[in-house]
C-alpha cells in the first residue's frame, strides 16, 4: 500500500513510472459483472441487506465450492464480507483472545500476524525456505504447537511467495487440529489462481479431517478481477460463522448491495475470464523469470501460484553495502522509476516482490531497468548465466 501511495503521488507529479508492486489484477472486471451491477442498479436493489449477505450469493458461494472442490455447505455456513480481508479479520477476532498462540508460515502477508495481534493473540512464526521452493511442510508447523495454541492459519497459493502446501501436508495439519482441538484457518484468495495441474483441494482435504474446526476464506478480488468492489466470504461451521455474523453486524453490517449481485453473477456465470486471466499470468510469469535469469544474481523460481516473483536480491545489497531491501527499492525508485515492494514487509529480509499483474511491455521495460540498476550497482561481481 506504500509503494501504490506513492507511485501515484509521483504521477500525479508527471513522474513516469513503472510499478512493479500493485497486488491486484490488472484485467478489467468481466462484463457479465458489469452487467449485473448495472442491473442491480437499474432495478433500485440499494437498500441494506442481511449483515451476513443475500442468501442468494451465500448460496452461489456454497455452490461455487460444491462444484470446485465437492465439499458441502449450507448458507448458514457462509459469511459475505468485505473483502477476504475482512472474512480474516472476522475469524481472528472470534476465535482468537488473549494469550492464545496463532501459528502461521512465514514469508508471510502481513496482515495475518497483525490481525493475530489486534486479537491480542500471539502469532508464532514458521520459516519456509527459498531453496526448497518455500514449501509449507506438516512436521514444521506441528513442531510449533503447544498447549496455548489456538489455530493454524495456511495461505496458499502464498502472497508472497506463490508457493503452494501439498494435500497430503494439509492433512497432516488437519488430522492434528481435530484430535488437539486447534482452529485451521485457510487464505485462499489466490485459489484460480495456480498455473500446474496439481492437486490441490484444500477444502475437500480440511472437510475431510477438520471441518468442525476449519475456516475458508476466499474473495472475488484476485479470481475476478474485482479488488475495488470489495467481496469476499468466510465458510465454515455455523457457531463460527455466526460469531462472525454477530460480529460484521455491529462493526460494517452488510457488503455494498450492488457488489453482492455482481459476484452472484461471477461466481455463477462463464468462468472462462478466469482461465484467461491465468494463462495471460502463465505467458508473463515465464517471460518475466526469463528476462530476469539473464543475471545470477537475482536469484528466483517460477512460483505455482499468485502473480508475484519472489526475488533473491541478496548478493546486489551484499556488493552494494545497501542495508536493506527498502533500500534496494527506494533507490531504485529514485535511479530508475520502477516500484516494487521490499521483502521485509514480508519479514523476508533479502527479497524483493515483483508483481507481473501488468503489461507484458512494462515487464519487459520495468526488468531491463531493474537489471541496468544491479549492473550500476555492483558492476565489478556482473555475472550471468
Amino acid at each position: 500500500m506504500k509503494v501504490t501511495a506513492t507511485v501515484d503521488r509521483l504521477r500525479r507529479a508527471g513522474v513516469e513510472v513503472i510499478d512493479f508492486g500493485a497486488g491486484e489484477p490488472d484485467f478489467p472486471t468481466p462484463n457479465p459483472v458489469k452487467v449485473a451491477a448495472h442491473d442491480a442498479l437499474d432495478h433500485d436493489f440499494t437498500k441494506y441487506t442481511p449483515p451476513s449477505g443475500i442468501a442468494e450469493l451465500r448460496r452461489a458461494v456454497a455452490d461455487r465450492y460444491r462444484a470446485d472442490y465437492g465439499v458441502d455447505y449450507k448458507d448458514r455456513e457462509v459469511i459475505i464480507t468485505a473483502g477476504g480481508k475482512q472474512a480474516l479479520y472476522n475469524t481472528a477476532m472470534t476465535l482468537f483472545g488473549p494469550g492464545d498462540e496463532v501459528i502461521t508460515h512465514a514469508p508471510y502477508w502481513p496482515t495475518l500476524t497483525e490481525q493475530i495481534k489486534m486479537a491480542d493473540a500471539i502469532p508464532v512464526l514458521v520459516r519456509t525456505h527459498a531453496d526448497d521452493g518455500f514449501a509449507i511442510h506438516a512436521q514444521a508447523i506441528l513442531d510449533a504447537v503447544t498447549p496455548r495454541t489456538r489455530g493454524i492459519i495456511v495461505n496458499s497459493p502464498c502472497n508472497p511467495t506463490g508457493a503452494l502446501i501439498a494435500e497430503t501436508e494439509l492433512a497432516a495439519i488437519g488430522e492434528t487440529a481435530a484430535r488437539q482441538g486447534i482452529w485451521v484457518i485457510t487464505d485462499l484468495c489466490y485459489e484460480k489462481l495456480i498455473y500446474d495441474k496439481v492437486p490441490h483441494n484444500l477444502p475437500g482435504v480440511l472437510a475431510r479431517t477438520c471441518r468442525d474446526q476449519a475456516i475458508l476464506c476466499g474473495s472475488a478480488s484476485k479470481a475476478y478481477s474485482m479488488t475495488g468492489w470489495r467481496c469476499g466470504w468466510a465458510i465454515g461451521p455455523t457457531n463460527a460463522i455466526a460469531a462472525a455474523g454477530a460480529l460484521q453486524s455491529h462493526s460494517t453490517s452488510n457488503v455494498t448491495s450492488i457488489t453482492q449481485k455482481a459476484v452472484v453473477q461471477a461466481l455463477t456465470g462463464s468462468q472462462a475470464p478466469v482461465q484467461e486471466m491465468l494463462d495471460e499470468y502463465r505467458s508473463r510469469r515465464d517471460q518475466l523469470h526469463a528476462w530476469l535469469s539473464a543475471d545470477s544474481r537475482l536469484r528466483c523460481r517460477k512460483p505455482a501460484g499468485a502473480f508475484y516473483m519472489f526475488v533473491d536480491v541478496s548478493d546486489v545489497l551484499s556488493l552494494e553495502g545497501l542495508r536493506t531491501t527498502v533500500d534496494f527499492a527506494d533507490a531504485l525508485l529514485e535511479e530508475q522509476r520502477v516500484a516494487l515492494t521490499p521483502g521485509e514487509a514480508f519479514d523476508a529480509p533479502g527479497f524483493i516482490r515483483i508483481s507481473y499483474a501488468t503489461s507484458i511491455e512494462n515487464l519487459r521495460e520495468g526488468s531491463s531497468r531493474l537489471l541496468s540498476f544491479v549492473r550500476a550497482h555492483a558492476p565489478s561481481a556482473a555475472a550471468t548465466r
